[in-house]
């Protein structure tokens, strides 16, 4: 799954990776380091512009909240449990089936954030002798440093309770695609912990490599079955993980110190 992720590249810096067309500065967003659902996210997606003479789509950098709403909602509510949507069955969830036809886009991160429950604890709460195993947070990146673009979704929701020119009567919101996570190993493993990414966790943020970025954001692409052949995996051995600080745990917690590599796992944690 994606629960939680780094984002912390300047506008500037996406536009060049993205090629982006157009981005507005009163939507920049300052560096995230632990960034939660419900939050402001970028997104890289390809639409007309709105008012424009042509409807050629347009490449954008976009504010986002993540965690999505259906068009079809009476309410907001639980989008905070609309963070992912699998990759197996995202062409047919009524929830994401309509976004994954026509609104596809990049979520750009530095990386996300896995919890691993230590062996000696995750027997004991498998004995039932502990409720809340303490979890190691381990930073899964792109073993080379370049940007971790998730494929996502976007969805529009208009909320009625307000008039059509309220600031807040349309709702953009996006989820993160996941998939099986990779049981190949890692390209960097830790000395001491997992060495491939499926032993963090069963599942992980579909990363899709530059050459599939156009054919994921073209909205003219609508056939589900041909968009399912971008829903591949990456190629092994891309990522690394290394063990951080639990301090990224807690939510108020934000700054680029919960990026830091740990020498090995903190105690109480050990794989």
């Amino acid at each position: 799954m994606c629960g939680r992720y780094a984002s912390s590249r300047r506008p500037e810096d996406l536009a060049g990776v993205f090629e982006i067309e157009k981005w507005e500065p009163e939507e920049t967003l300052e560096p995230d380091y632990n960034v939660a659902p419900t939050k402001e996210v970028y997104a890289v997606l390809d639409r007309p512009l709105k008012d424009a003479d042509s409807p050629r789509p347009v490449r954008q950098l976009r504010k986002l909240k993540w965690g999505l709403v259906p068009s079809w909602a009476k309410t907001p509510e639980g989008a905070a449990r609309m963070i992912n949507a699998r990759a197996e069955t995202v062409h047919e969830k009524p929830s994401y089936r309509r976004a994954f036809a026509a609104r596809r886009c990049i979520l750009p991160a530095d990386g996300y954030f896995e919890w691993v429950t230590g062996k000696e604890e995750r027997e004991l709460e498998t004995e039932g002798k502990k409720k809340r195993p303490r979890k190691q947070p381990y930073f899964v990146l792109p073993a080379d440093g370049s940007v971790f673009a998730m494929a996502g979704l976007y969805e529009f929701w208009r909320d009625g309770t307000l008039p059509e020119d309220h600031p807040g009567a349309w709702w953009v919101t996006c989820s993160v695609i996941t998939t099986e996570a990779e049981t190949s190993p890692l390209a960097v493993a830790p000395a001491e912990g997992p060495h491939s990414l499926a032993e963090i966790h069963p599942r992980m943020p579909l990363m899709l490599t530059p050459d599939r970025w156009d054919a994921w954001l073209d909205p003219a692409r609508t056939d589900p079955e041909a968009l399912r052949e971008l829903l591949a995996p990456p190629p092994a051995g891309l990522m690394r993980a290394y063990p951080v600080s639990t301090a990224v745990s807690n939510v108020r917690n934000n700054g680029p110190e919960l990026l830091e590599e740990l020498a090995a796992p903190e105690e109480g944690t050990l794989f």
